[in-house]
């Protein structure tokens, strides 16, 4: 899949961003990744309320070999064949994937306010912060000369 096609089958959907990723190319709208097209064919990003459309479909989660293992990615699904040819159901299935990433941005900010929170009570760069026993620390002894 190139560019240009990707660009045509999304049009119902409205303006998306497309950008190089892995072997293909990462599929946004309002800053949001919501699908990806990979060698492997076209995946959405879903989640426990779009799992269920996907199975009854017959999709499958994206997967990808390793050395020594095969790795399901639950949160992205192959997008129906079917749906290649009916660009307004697409649009629908893209609104879905959308709203999914969205909410699993959501979930994601808690942790990413507690990381603000941390960063900000951390001391000043070029400050050090005050041990708890200033005293007990060892004066830095000079490096011997290596013996020859």
């Amino acid at each position: 899949m190139d560019r240009d096609f990707l660009i045509d089958l999304f049009a119902d959907f409205g303006p998306v961003t497309i950008r190089k990723m892995f072997s293909g190319f990462g599929i946004s709208a309002d800053g949001t990744n919501f699908a990806l097209a990979l060698r492997a064919g076209l995946y959405l990003r879903a989640d426990e309320q779009t799992i269920p459309q996907f199975e009854a479909e017959g999709s499958t989660p994206f997967q990808y070999q390793t050395r020594a293992k095969t790795v399901t990615v639950n949160s992205y699904w192959q997008l129906p064949a079917r749906l290649f040819d009916d660009s307004e159901e697409l649009a629908e299935w893209a609104r879905a994937a959308l709203a999914a990433a969205q909410r699993a941005a959501l979930r994601k900010r808690p942790k990413a306010r507690q990381a603000a929170k941390r960063a900000a009570t951390k001391p000043a760069a070029g400050r050090k912060a005050p041990t708890k026993n200033p005293v007990a620390r060892k004066p830095a002894t000079k490096a011997k000369a290596p013996r020859r």
